[in-house]
C-alpha cells in the first residue's frame, strides 16, 4: 500500500511540475493535456487517473496555495482582544513572503489575472475566521456612520494580494523580511489604528 501510495504521489508531483513548467514556456491557454503528459513522460489515461482535466489540474494546484496561507495564518499569537502584536505579525508575514519566494514560479504560475480575485476573495473569507475575535470587536464609523466590516476586509486583503503581486511581477531583489516590514510600516501605524485596533510593538 506505501509503495502504491508514494507512486501516486511521484507521478501527481511530475504532473503537477510539467504543467507548471508548461505554463511558465507557453501560457495556460496553449497547454493541453497531451503537452502535460509529454512533459511528465506519463500517458493520457495516467493523468486522467488523477485528475479530470486541465482545469482541475489548475484549481488543485491553486487550493494548494491557499492550503499554505490557511497554515500559516493559524498562528494565535498575532492577536489578543482588540490589540495586534506588530513583532509577531511580522514573524508571520515574513514565513508568508519567505514561502512565496522559495516557490516563486509556482506562485507566478496560478496568480494570472482571475485569479488573483479569487486569492483575495478566500483570504476575505479566512482572514474574519482566523481572527474572528478581534473583527467582531472593531466598531468603525465616519460622520456617524458605520462602515462595513466586508468594506474593511476587502481593503485589507486588496492591500495584501497587490503586494504580493507586485513582487511577484516586478523585478525587485527585496528579500521577504524587507517585505514584511515595509508593509507593517505602511499599514499597521496609519490603517489599523484607525481602523480602532490598539498595536502592539
Amino acid at each position: 500500500m506505501k509503495k502504491t501510495d508514494l507512486r501516486v504521489q511521484r507521478t501527481n508531483k511530475l504532473i503537477v511540475d510539467a504543467f507548471i513548467h508548461l505554463v511558465e514556456k507557453k501560457g495556460y491557454e496553449q497547454v493541453t493535456v497531451q503537452d502535460i503528459a509529454d512533459e511528465a513522460m506519463i500517458n493520457r489515461a495516467t493523468f486522467y487517473a488523477h485528475y479530470k482535466d486541465k482545469q482541475d489540474l489548475y484549481e488543485r494546484i491553486f487550493d494548494l496555495a491557499l492550503d499554505s496561507f490557511s497554515g500559516i495564518f493559524s498562528s494565535e499569537d498575532i492577536v489578543q482582544g482588540n490589540r495586534i502584536r506588530l513583532k509577531n505579525v511580522e514573524t508571520t508575514m515574513t514565513a508568508i513572503f519567505q514561502h512565496i519566494h522559495d516557490n516563486r514560479q509556482f506562485y507566478l504560475t496560478i496568480m494570472d489575472g482571475s485569479a488573483i480575485e479569487v486569492i483575495r476573495q478566500k483570504l476575505g473569507i479566512l482572514l474574519p475566521m482566523r481572527y474572528a475575535e478581534i473583527f467582531s470587536s472593531l466598531r468603525i464609523t465616519e460622520s456617524d456612520i458605520d462602515v462595513p466590516l466586508d468594506f474593511v476586509i476587502e481593503y485589507i486583503t486588496s492591500i495584501f494580494v497587490g503586494t504580493l503581486h507586485w513582487w511577484l511581477t516586478a523585478e525587485t531583489t527585496m528579500p521577504p523580511n524587507q517585505l514584511a516590514k515595509l508593509v507593517i510600516k505602511l499599514v499597521a501605524n496609519g490603517h489599523l489604528t484607525v481602523l480602532g485596533i490598539e498595536i502592539e510593538d
